[in-house]
């Protein structure tokens, strides 16, 4: 009874330092994603316009900034993010230095945004704006 106990002992230390290898070697992939202190990444404005059907020059009826969800996808296609904007349509995120697709949520049916390609440098934030259509014609 003692030896298999002991055996039992092994094979449990056994799967638990193979689990740690495994953990350990998928941490070590990396994400594209990086903390509030990266030194790069995207600084993004959402805007959504027109406002208004005729813009004149005594109502010019500028584009106003605007409230969404953006998934960040890396070249692979794959999820990095979700981020929001926030009330005065800003986001920032950090990110390593590589291009990225954001895919902004939209209305049904409007307001509507195409998804930007934005290409992220080493030490620099990009800066970049999505625009949304309002539908208003």
């Amino acid at each position: 009874m003692k030896r298999i106990r002991e055996s039992m002992t092994e094979r449990t230390k056994a799967s638990i330092w193979v689990c740690l290898a495994i953990l350990m070697t998928a941490g070590c992939q990396g994400s594209d994603l990086l903390g509030d202190d990266a030194p790069q990444g995207v600084d993004g404005l959402v805007l959504a316009g027109p406002q208004c059907p005729v813009a004149s020059p005594s109502n010019p009826c500028p584009d106003l900034p605007h409230q969404t969800s953006i998934a960040i996808l890396n070249q692979n296609g794959d999820l990095v993010t979700r981020v929001s904007s926030g009330e005065d349509g800003r986001f920032v995120v950090g990110l390593k230095p590589g291009a990225y697709i954001l895919l902004p949520r939209n209305g049904n049916p409007f307001p509507t945004a195409n998804e930007v390609v934005v290409e992220v440098s080493e030490g620099v934030y990009t800066p970049v704006t999505i625009n949304f259509d309002t539908g208003i014609r």
